[in-house]
């Protein structure tokens, strides 16, 4: 009987390894709207920070990677749904969304920012915000974070941060909360940014999670995300995420090791 129940697992085991994905080819759900981390170039292909890494982890990990754009909030219906096999999109790795699915370990991290008018003093509390009109990423950290904090202004929800940079200099709201690269190279150091800055001081909180990471399906995680880890380990080790983050940003972006 022993040796039927062993025989009968040793069977289950070789069938389900024979069974486990390869994951030669990968279909990457991105956003396509977040400069400098991934946006529509002139000639209508994605490029950015974010674009970059990930051919450069594709190529790792000897798969074919087909980019799929998708607004942010609907990234994780298309994971569940099977549309995408993996998100490469900014996604902080937090606990709301650990209990949906699962994270590579994180490639990269930036603190959040206010936006507003320049010379406009905004103190990033409750009470430094009273009344005024927030805007905010829909699906985003920044958007719970506001919601959660800015108790008494006003948060006004956009599909895409592209959006909320034109009610911001229309002057339909008073500020945006966003991460920091994303604003600086986003809006900041383009003409439509002109006389728009930050305020306040860098934003950091448990909410914002421990760093972005790749998002994946829960089942995946053994195969998939082993794969994503070695990955960034290996660009990390060889150079390459530094050499392409200082491509885009003037200041460290890895990691951090110690959570707020």
């Amino acid at each position: 009987m022993k040796k039927t129940v062993l025989l009968a697992l040793a069977l289950a085991a070789s069938v389900a390894q024979a069974q486990a994905p390869e994951w030669k080819k990968l279909r990457i759900g991105v956003e396509g709207a977040y400069p400098p981390f991934s946006e529509i170039g002139p000639d209508g292909k994605l490029k950015g920070f974010e674009i970059e890494l990930l051919q450069a982890y594709c190529a790792q990990m000897q798969a074919q990677c087909t980019l799929v754009q998708q607004e942010f909030d609907g990234l994780i219906p298309a994971l569940q749904s099977r549309k995408v096999d993996a998100i490469f999109a900014s996604v902080a790795i937090t606990d709301e969304r650990q209990r949906v699915i699962a994270f590579s370990k994180p490639y990269y991290n930036t603190p959040a920012r206010l936006v507003a008018k320049a010379g406009l003093k905004l103190d990033p509390t409750a009470a430094g915000l009273k009344g005024r009109k927030i805007g905010v990423q829909r699906g985003t950290t920044h958007e719970a974070y506001a919601a959660k904090t800015f108790t008494q202004s006003e948060i006004v929800r956009y599909g895409s941060q592209d959006q909320v940079f034109l009610d911001l200099k229309s002057g339909r709201i008073d500020a945006t909360l966003m991460d920091t690269p994303a604003a600086d190279f986003g809006f900041l150091k383009k003409p439509e940014g002109k006389g728009f800055a930050f305020t306040g001081p860098a934003i950091e909180d448990k909410i914002f999670g421990v760093g972005t990471g790749v998002g994946m399906r829960k089942a995946d995680e053994a195969t998939l995300g082993k794969k994503f880890n070695a990955a960034i380990d290996a660009l990390q080790a060889n150079g390459t995420f530094k050499k392409l983050a200082d491509k885009y940003f003037d200041y460290d972006i890895a990691p951090r090791t110690k959570q707020p």
